[in-house]
């Protein structure tokens, strides 16, 4: 019978492509660890894996197997939270993704009154792009994800929590005295600075001000809101950021000035991306009305 630890084992070394490094993750022997896979193999009477003293690989076959893997697991460690979900609160650890243009200017806002609040709470953070937290959501490595939408998600819930609006960030030199916003048509796009492609802060920015890629000088970007804003203050053209990053980034700064886009917005929807399964939705919602709450208080419109 094919046991849910030859599975586990399995997942293990198609993660780690390597036999020791598995073994070591799911903290067994390299021999224990390979007479499973070996039993498995038997079992279902065709090789998982194509090893050699170098490499490992994963056959045709053992995609498939592996695919079905996951989904299992997925399943049986759903089991297992549903009783730790029912008691208090945030009383289990999660994992949670964010992308790079949310987490630096949203968690120091809310993880404080949540710390407040359920001070037993364990939370991992993860920070990476869109497209690997939804991929990180479905295979189940994270319990959730905070994605600014829109964004491709076919197949995973979203919930909502926070809308916004970009706001241009100028030199105050290119200000005209008593601006307070601007349309995105006013903006001269040979001068926009934005982050570089794979990030959706840009196609976001890109579709409020109703400006095609190929508009934009792909020469002139950045790899965080915090260069772009620099390159801004050395007169090197403007940029778009999103409303809660406008105090950290702005910070003691008399030389930029943020116009709000005036372009009919929110410019952006700020969404907790679950499986659709998830038995945590009780926790979401928690964290939900605790990070509106929190942007409410520090985000003034």
């Amino acid at each position: 019978m094919i046991t849910l630890k030859q599975l586990t084992y399995a997942l293990a070394v198609a993660r780690e492509k390597h036999f020791k490094r598995a073994a070591e993750a799911v903290g067994v022997t390299q021999s224990a660890l390979s007479t499973a896979i070996s039993e498995l193999e038997a079992q279902l009477g065709f090789q998982v894996f194509e090893r050699d003293n170098k490499k490992v690989l994963i056959t045709p076959l053992g995609e498939k197997v592996l695919e079905k893997a996951r989904a299992i697991k997925l399943e049986v460690d759903d089991l297992y939270l549903l009783s730790k979900f029912k008691a208090d609160p945030l009383s289990y650890p999660m994992k949670i993704g964010t992308i790079p243009t949310i987490g630096p200017y949203l968690l120091p806002k809310v993880l404080p009154e949540l710390r407040r609040r359920y001070p037993n709470f364990k939370l991992t953070l993860f920070e990476e792009q869109s497209h690997v937290l939804v991929e990180m959501v479905r295979t189940g490595e994270i319990d959730t994800a905070i994605l600014a939408l829109p964004f491709a998600h076919a197949g995973l819930h979203a919930f909502e929590f926070w809308e916004e609006d970009f706001y241009v960030i100028a030199h105050a030199d290119d200000v005209k005295e008593g601006q307070t916003e601007i349309l995105g048509s006013e903006l001269h796009s040979s001068d926009l600075l934005l982050l570089k492609d794979g990030h959706c802060l840009k196609d976001h920015a890109l579709s409020a001000c109703k400006l095609p890629p190929t508009d934009v000088d792909s020469s002139l970007s950045g790899t965080s809101l915090n260069t772009l804003v620099q390159m801004v203050a050395g007169h090197m053209g403007t940029t778009l950021v999103p409303q809660m990053a406008l105090d950290q980034l702005l910070h003691e700064s008399s030389d930029l000035k943020a116009l709000h886009l005036k372009d009919p917005g929110p410019h952006r929807t700020l969404a907790f991306i679950t499986r659709p399964n998830y038995v945590g939705v009780s926790n979401i919602e928690i964290l939900m009305k605790i990070f509106r709450e929190q942007l409410e208080k520090h985000c003034k419109k």
